[in-house]
């Protein structure tokens, strides 16, 4: 049975030294947007080595397929593969424990750092991992995986919601060598800041064919192109700490260098197959970040319930308050044992599928939910208070019931999965 480790539990300890000392004192800043989140993510990167090993990582990947085309082009035997696709599991392939621990230890005090994060390496750095040439991967990767540049994936658009690649209307022309792009996304995380933007666009022929049958194509565009405006960032109900906002393309030239693979043929299928391995990363994160929600407001609950007093007596001795308190307890050991479940098959090579991380998708970000407005209403006058930190959490909760794809349509890919 899988349970934390004497490392996962040293890492927690000096996670939380680190939320204390560099988050905490900030979290007024975070929220209102007068502070950024990526000096903070940088400097977490560097105290704990995360840059280091992301570039180790990259490194190594880079020389191993620099050495595959090398012996492929002198026409000696390739070096025997792995089984696993170039990029799998992404740049920290093997530290899943760790990323976990990190992950809902920083979603507990503010969610908002975690998703500029997880965005940028969990879908910008490993899409490029997963579909990038070479110089692709020499390009873009060493920066993004340090952080030192931030990624945007950018695949939603204002008319299309859950329906993502059907709705498209974001689209490329072919011109010469060239491609043209037009179109627009919107709530793309880091969008207004991104250095780098992972783009997903249709390819229009010319040839009349039906636009949601369209092929899919992905590319990646930097800062600063001509024709590309990053816009504002969008006030929001919660996750104010990662700022999300609208990408405008306007006749943007894009030479093959910038479409991943430099090939619109791919073995494993075009950008819908790309952006489906990576919906399904994004939702089992949202468990982590679940997680780190519901662990926190349990800790509150439970000290606010010691604490405070009512009729000579401490609340947590009435039955209703024990109660909520039970039912935060049943739903942390759930989530952390969906969490050790999603640990140990990663370790044993059996990753869940887009069906099964829809499902933990959909309980999770519901619970976490729950719980948080259970800790507001246990708070009573004081929770709906910001100076009490249940009332953000609650605001960044409710928004995993929408990150990664509502939860309606959670509930569809999970009823296919079941009758397939």
């Amino acid at each position: 049975m899988f349970e934390w480790s004497e490392t996962d539990e040293m890492i927690r300890d000096a996670v939380r030294s680190f939320i204390d000392k560099e988050i905490r004192p900030h979290l007024d800043a975070l929220d209102s947007g007068e502070m950024l989140p990526y000096p903070i993510i940088r400097k977490l990167f560097t105290q704990f080595g995360i840059d280091a090993v992301g570039a180790d990582a990259i490194a190594k990947l880079i020389a191993k397929q620099r050495k595959r085309e090398e012996a492929l082009a002198a026409g000696e035997p390739l070096p025997e593969k792995s089984g696993k696709k170039s990029g799998d599991g992404g740049p920290f392939a093997g530290q899943e424990s760790m990323m976990a621990v990190l992950i809902s230890e920083l979603s507990g005090v503010c969610m908002g750092i975690v998703s500029a994060l997880g965005v940028s390496i969990g879908l910008g750095a490993t899409t490029i991992m997963s579909r990038g040439t070479l110089a692709q991967k020499e390009r873009w990767l060493a920066d993004i995986v340090t952080m030192k540049k931030v990624a945007a994936w950018a695949i939603t658009e204002p008319d299309s919601g859950s329906d993502a690649f059907g709705g498209m209307k974001t689209y490329v022309r072919r011109d010469g060598d060239d491609y043209i792009l037009n179109g627009q996304k919107t709530f793309i995380t880091n969008g207004p800041f991104a250095d780098v933007v992972i783009v997903y666009a249709k390819l229009d022929q010319g040839d009349g064919a039906d636009k949601r049958d369209r092929k899919v194509l992905t590319f990646v565009l930097d800062k600063g192109m001509e024709g590309f405006t990053q816009g504002k960032p969008f006030k929001k109900m919660g996750l104010h700490a990662s700022p999300t906002g609208e990408l405008f393309f306007d006749n943007v030239r894009l030479s093959k260098d910038r479409l991943l693979g430099e090939t619109e043929q791919h073995e494993g299928g075009d950008g819908r197959e790309s952006a489906r391995s990576s919906f399904t990363a994004e939702r089992v994160g949202v468990a982590f970040m679940a997680l780190g929600i519901v662990n926190e407001c349990h800790r509150l609950s439970v000290e606010y319930a010691k604490t405070r007093k009512l009729w000579g007596q401490e609340i947590g001795r009435f039955q209703l308050i024990q109660l909520k308190l039970a039912k935060m307890e049943v739903a942390r050991i759930n989530i952390e044992n969906m969490v050790f479940n999603i640990l140990e098959r990663g370790r044993a090579g059996k990753p869940p599928t887009l069906s099964e991380a829809s499902a933990m998708k959909l309980y999770c970000s519901e619970t976490a939910t729950d719980v948080a407005m259970d800790a507001i209403q246990l708070f009573g006058g004081n929770g709906y208070m910001s100076e009490y930190h249940v009332e953000q959490l609650a605001r960044d909760a409710k928004s995993l019931m929408i990150y990664a794809g509502s939860n309606e349509i959670q509930v569809t890919h999970v009823a296919k999965g079941l009758l397939a």
